[in-house]
This record gives C-alpha cells, structure tokens and sequence, in this order.
C-alpha cells in the first residue's frame, strides 16, 4: 500500500485492509497446512500399516516414500497448470486431489493401492507447494510480502504439528493391546485407528477447497488471458490503490516483469562446465543437502524410530516435541533472517545439526535388544531423544525456512522461474531418496544411519562458506 493511500485511508482502514489481505494469504497457505498435514500423517500410522498388511521395511519406505514420487510430479507441472486454468482453480484442484487422496487411503484394499492414493496426495501436495508462495507473492503488497510469504512454511510446520497431535488424539481412543499399549489395529468405529488417522486429511482438504473459493484470482494470471478490467479491481482491493494513474503505472509494471519470467526456461539454465550454470548446481546442492541430513525421518517415522528403541507406550506423544519445536523454530528464523542474514543462520544451523545428529548416533549405538528388540538403556533414552530434537530445532530456524527463501532470491530474474523449479524438484527427489531408504538402514544399523545424516551436516558446512551468497537486503533485480 502505498503512502498517499494510507493517508487517504487513515489508520482504521489501513488496518481493516491489511487484516483483509493476510485473510487472503492464509487462505491461500491452507495449502501449505495440508502439505505439512498429508506429508507427515503417514507417521503415526506406520506401525498399524505394517501389522494389517504384514509388510517389512522395504515395503514400509516405498508404501510411505510414494507421496513425494507425486510430488515432485505435482511441483514440476504446478506451476504450467496455474497458468494454464488459473491460480484458484488449481488450488481447488489441489484440495480435490487431497480429499479423494484421504478417503482412498482410509479404506485401502493392499499395501499397494495405499501406495497409490499417497501418489495421488503427493501430487496436490507438490501442487500446493508451488502454488501457494506464488499466488501470495502475486498479491500481496510489496511492504508486506516477506512476511506474507513466511505464512507458507508457518503453515506448513503448523500442518506437521496439527497432524502429530490428531495421530496422538486417535491413537489415545484406540483399545488397549496386551502388552498395555494402544493397538493401532483394533476396532475404532468399526475401523482400525490407523484408517482414521490417515482419512482425518479430508477435513483440512474440505476447508482449503472453500477457503480457495472466495478469495479474488491473482491480478498476474487475469492480465496474462486479457482481463486488465478485473486485474485492476484486485489490485485496488489487495494493494489498496485507488488512483487510476497508480493502478495504470502498476499494471504496466507488472506486464513489464510478466514479459521478464517469460523468457525463463530450462534452456536458459545451460552453461557451464557440467551441462548447467554454476549458480544452478549451487541451488540443487543447497536443496538436497537440506534432505540428505535426514530431517523427513523426524515427520515420517518418529512413531516408528521410538518404539524401536524401547519407547513403546509413549512413542506417539513424544513424537509431538518434535513438531512443536520445528514450529518454535521456525519463528525464530522468521525474525532473525532479515536482522542477521541468510548465511549465518545457515552455518549455525549446520553446525547444531551435525552435534544433535552426532550425539543421537552415539545414543544409538548403545542400543541392546531385549525379547528381540532394540531398547536404550539408562539416559540413552533421554539422551537419543533431546539431541534429536536440538537436530530439529537448528534445522527449523536456519535450513528448513532459508532454503525456499534463498531459492527464490540466489538466481538471476532471467532464470530465476526455471532454476526454482529445477530446484524445488531436486528438493523432493532427494527427500524421496531418504524416505525410501531409511526403514531399511535403521533396520540395518540405526547408529551408522544417523552418522551418515551427521557427515551431511557437517559438509554443508564448507559448501555454505564456500559457494552461498549473502542475499540480505539485495533488491532482486541486482542479482547477477
């Protein structure tokens, strides 16, 4: 909004359009919320997957590692599709795809169809990814646009969170086993808890949908099929322009910068001595290491992770710290990433992976196994479990925010649309790669698994020295 508008408006209204325009980018990160959501539910569910169908651990990572083969689907033909019908079609899209995702895998016939309606989830949720930030980045004014764009990774860690609570919720309702514990796999309403805790996703999805009906289309996709008439109504509206020079001026400016991504392709990402730009291999660097420290093993399989190691009783509940902490986490980077950069919280972030993963690793390899499974002895416990959480909270407050932050910022404008996307889909490949390996390798040696997440974490260190530039207060336009 700019000044004169404000002075125009007075404080009053200048409030009433702001609480207007943070109403539009939330609805829009509801998106967001069930990317969190749907991609971690999977988490207290596991166990009760395995026991119904009788699967081992391979089956487990493949049956939990399909969503994000979908996603990365989802996220590369997102955006085309945006463009194609339009931003709030595509979000209605994206909500329909999670809903009949939910419903399919509540009532699930094999293992493999499961698989299958979780490819069908991990399409809206790559489809969500995409969308959300681009929509609030197209209507949000410029004064308030970092901190609207934050509201997507809020959302998602509040749909990680939410969803580890409803699991525990379900799970507290479930009947008792013999052992005394909740058992996943008895009768709740005439379905397994498990069912429950995965068909729950329809809720959100069923909100997202209406949310995404009422808010306005962003004024970049009604200006790209010729509507300039309704592009300037949401405009007004969203940026609170009410001179029609002003709203001709920023029209202009728009179609200026439309004219700009549209010169950004795969193509214009050739060069260099390995096939692609430099700065492109930076970003694909910068968006696998921010997976291959094993942070996805955390929302995936904690449940599973603890149980394993003699927290029977309780491997749900404490697997709603780690949640709570990523949220906490990322309000922290939230107000640190403008005052002390990007690079920094980046070194302090590895540097507090590598010493949570290192102890936790220690702790797992004091494991013994008593009656044929895995327990912790004395303060290991205790120990595995802080150290595993001091992981997640210097993940959440430096690589799990600035990644998609620097994604948006470390590339030229000319390439700039391409390289996120080539990015982004990096991103979910390698967090495929350690979502389908990790049932196995905890299987194998859950020790030596989490030392090899820790090397990650201390290589990531020389490579941010090395090759990351500061972004912080550069204007987009400067980067070269």
């Amino acid at each position: 909004m700019s000044s004169t508008a404000i002075g125009k408006q007075g404080s009053g209204a200048e409030h009433q359009h702001l609480a207007h325009v943070v109403f539009i980018a939330g609805a829009a990160a509801v998106g967001g919320f069930l990317f969190g959501y749907d991609s971690s539910n999977i988490n207290g569910a596991v166990l009760g997957i395995q026991k119904h169908f009788e699967v081992g651990q391979a089956a487990t990572g493949l049956t939990v590692s399909s969503a994000l083969i979908g996603s990365a689907v989802g996220a590369w033909f997102g955006g085309l599709l945006s463009d194609r019908i339009g931003r709030i079609r595509t979000m209605q899209l994206a909500a329909v795809l999670f809903l009949v995702s939910a419903i399919g895998a509540m009532f699930p016939f094999s293992i493999w169809d499961l698989a299958i309606w979780r490819v069908v989830g991990g399409i809206a949720i790559g489809v969500a990814s995409v969308i959300g930030p681009a929509y609030i980045a197209e209507v949000a004014p410029p004064a308030y646009r970092g901190r609207l764009a934050s509201l997507q990774q809020l959302a998602i860690v509040l749909g990680i969170g939410v969803s580890a609570l409803v699991n525990w919720v379900i799970k507290d309702f479930a009947p008792l086993g013999p052992d005394g514990s909740h058992d996943l796999n008895g009768s709740l309403g005439g379905l397994e808890p498990w069912q429950w805790m995965l068909g729950a996703a329809a809720v959100p999805a069923i909100i997202y949908f209406v949310l995404a009906s009422v808010i306005p289309e962003s004024p970049h996709y009604l200006l790209s099929i010729g509507k300039t008439g309704k592009a300037r109504a949401v405009l007004s509206e969203v940026e609170g322009i009410e001179d029609d020079e002003a709203l001709d001026a920023k029209v202009a400016d728009l179609r200026r910068g439309m004219r700009t991504e549209r010169r950004s392709s795969v193509k214009s990402l050739l060069g260099g001595r390995f096939g692609l730009l430099p700065i492109v291999w930076v970003g694909i660097a910068l968006a696998v290491f921010q997976q291959f420290v094993g942070i996805n093993v955390i929302f995936y399989y904690s449940d599973t992770l603890w149980h394993s190691v003699g927290q029977n009783t309780d491997s749900l509940l404490i697997s709603m710290v780690s949640p709570v902490i990523n949220i906490i986490g990322t309000f922290i980077a939230i107000a640190f990433i403008d005052r002390v950069g990007r690079k920094p919280l980046l070194l302090i972030g590895s540097v507090g992976m590598a010493i949570g993963l290192g102890v936790a690793a220690i702790a797992f390899g004091n494991s013994v196994k008593v009656n044929g499974e895995l327990s912790l002895p004395g303060a290991w416990g205790p120990v595995a479990l802080v150290f595993a959480n001091v992981f997640v909270l210097s993940f959440a407050l430096s690589w799990g925010v600035i990644l998609w932050v620097l994604l948006g910022e470390m590339f030229p404008l000319r390439i700039r649309g391409a390289a996120l996307a080539v990015g982004t889909a990096a991103n979910w490949v390698a967090n495929w790669l350690v979502t389908v390996s990790f049932p196995s390798m905890g299987d194998w040696n859950l020790s030596v698994t989490y030392w090899i997440y820790a090397a990650f974490a201390l290589l990531s260190i020389p490579f941010v020295l090395r090759f990351i530039r500061e972004t912080k207060g550069t204007a987009l336009e400067n980067v070269a």
